[in-house]
């Protein structure tokens, strides 16, 4: 049973493109089933979340993520009576547009960028199911529901957020301009994406090396929950059971945090008193941490932030990934017709058109993007061999002609 404000399927403002309903499904099963099925989700199991592609085979991936989160936001909003099929949706759709290489590569693209309008993942994950996948003969993308789509755009900037506007007035960039909110299953998705990133970047920190469980005494959101464990299970503390003690204190620390936030968004919403999905727009963020548990949460975030994502073996990976990007950019930048005929016929078309380089350029990271580590390593590698990289100076002279 849905709460009453919750997303129905039967109430949704709608596809883009009008379609009959599916006999046997909601629409956002449908959502969740082109999804899945779709390009861009196979090829996150080829991207990285923290540790490269290469670097080990049991580290985290962009695909494990999403289905992590997908898991958790399920077993939240099954407590606070949502829509448990919108939360999957979105979940499992809201990193297709991350590029390979993890946060080194948006970071990087988004300085190549920068002339053309920038780069944002959240923008471009919206962008591969509104117009990149090409599966129907009919439209563009994959024809999603508004409400899986205002999901999947978690963060938009003002400027992209008019464009948006634009484009489809009162649409999905429209509470980026007027301070609204999505619905509480979007709400759900950033919670459960900070909780399952926040909890298996210890797994895979630990697992390399990087940081280890004498050091995480200092975070109090784990070392509360490793304490319990020792009590209960006193043998954990033999060197040969270092991994089921983190992965029991991991345990113990997500449930935690998941059943503070069942109890204080149930609270949030008792006080609110929100009558539907559309109430809940006009309202400030109802999906929350207890403050106790938020405290402890920021902690964890700045203890992850500076003992491994500043790591110096991740900085020294991660700055390589940077270099791979950039000269991948130059490259198609000078030479276009290296990229796939796809991408090149998009490519001259724009260039001709009357905003020249900015959509060509946006071509090029909507190829680069869309690639896996191990193909852009593998492009990088033939590019070289062919001595088609160039340096920034001598692409930034191309554009400029």
């Amino acid at each position: 049973m849905l709460a009453v404000y919750a997303s129905d399927p039967a109430a949704s403002r709608g596809r883009r493109f009008a379609q009959p309903p599916a006999p046997g499904r909601t629409e956002y099963q449908r959502d969740r089933d082109r999804i899945v099925h779709c390009s861009a989700f196979r090829r996150l199991v080829y991207k990285t979340q923290v540790f490269l592609n290469h670097e080990g085979d049991l580290f985290r991936t962009r695909l494990t993520h999403s289905l992590e989160v997908a898991q958790l936001g399920r077993s939240i909003a099954r407590s606070l009576g949502l829509n448990e099929d919108l939360v999957e949706a979105i979940a499992l759709a809201h990193d297709l547009g991350h590029t390979p290489f993890g946060h080194a590569g948006q970071d990087a693209l988004n300085e190549c960028m920068a002339p053309f309008g920038g780069f944002e993942h959240n923008l471009q994950s919206l962008r591969v199911v509104d117009q990149l996948e090409e599966r129907y003969p009919q439209f563009d993308g994959l024809n999603l529901t508004f409400e899986t789509r205002e999901g999947i755009l978690k963060h938009c900037s003002r400027v992209h957020a008019e464009e948006l506007e634009a484009g489809e007035p009162g649409g999905v960039g429209q509470r980026f301009l007027q301070d609204g909110q999505p619905s509480l299953e979007a709400q759900l998705c950033n919670l459960a994406d900070e909780i399952a990133y926040n909890a298996h970047d210890i797994d895979d920190g630990v697992r390399s090396g990087l940081i280890t469980l004498e050091q995480l005494q200092q975070v109090a959101l784990f070392d509360d929950f490793k304490r319990q464990a020792l009590a209960e299970f006193a043998h954990l503390q033999e060197p040969a059971a270092g991994r089921r003690l983190l992965y029991d204190s991991i345990r113990r620390m997500l449930s935690a945090q998941v059943e503070d936030v069942i109890g204080a968004t149930l609270g949030a919403l008792k006080k609110a008193a929100p009558h539907s999905a559309n109430e809940v727009r006009q309202m400030p963020p109802l999906v929350q941490f207890g403050e106790d548990m938020k405290l402890k949460s920021q902690g964890l975030k700045h203890f992850l932030l500076h003992q491994l994502y500043r790591h110096p073996k991740v900085l020294h990976t991660t700055g390589q990934a940077r270099r791979v990007l950039r000269s991948l950019f130059d490259a198609y930048l000078a030479h276009p017709r290296e990229m796939q005929p796809r991408f090149v016929a998009r490519f001259e078309a724009l260039h001709a058109a009357s905003d020249g380089s900015r959509g060509a350029a946006r071509v090029i990271a909507d190829y680069i993007a869309g690639m896996t580590d191990r193909f852009a390593t593998r492009e990088h590698e033939r590019l070289m061999k062919l001595d088609l990289l160039v340096e920034p100076s001598r692409s930034m002279a191309v554009e400029a002609t």
